[in-house]
């Protein structure tokens, strides 16, 4: 799983997603699937590269914020859509913004890290990974 996960981030970044939009999208899709060791995880990773704790704090109710791009809008709504795929309606109009606002590279490599980060959030819920408190300093 691994491996599958560093060369979706890869293609990620071989399409020009910037690491913050790859680390939006793996929360995302944590928060959808209530994966908390992997929020823990990816909120320190979106910090360290360079997100802000406003938009992580929004991030569950991005739609009604102006705080993300048009790219970013597109890329969420397309991850959502990767982890509910029973929602048919949901899937064309995230694949709709996407063609709009992504090239076709950026559209597959948001849909692999989204499924990526699925089968991470599977494999820690049911393996009940825990969250550590972080250090004090």
């Amino acid at each position: 799983m691994r491996a599958t996960a560093d060369a979706a981030g890869g293609a990620a970044a071989e399409a020009g997603l910037d690491r913050r939009l790859v680390e939006l999208v793996n929360l995302r899709v944590s928060q959808v699937n209530g994966c908390a060791y992997c929020l823990d995880l990816h909120t320190a990773a979106a910090l360290r590269a360079g997100e802000t704790t406003q938009r992580l704090g929004t991030l569950p109710a991005w739609r009604d914020t102006r705080l993300f791009t048009p790219q970013e809008r597109a890329a969420l709504a397309l991850a959502e859509a990767t982890t509910t795929p029973a929602d048919a309606a949901l899937q064309e109009e995230a694949y709709a913004a996407a063609r709009e606002a992504l090239t076709d590279e950026q559209i597959s490599a948001v849909i692999w890290v989204a499924i990526a980060i699925n089968a991470f959030n599977r494999v820690s819920i049911l393996s009940k990974h825990p969250v550590r408190p972080a250090a004090v300093r």
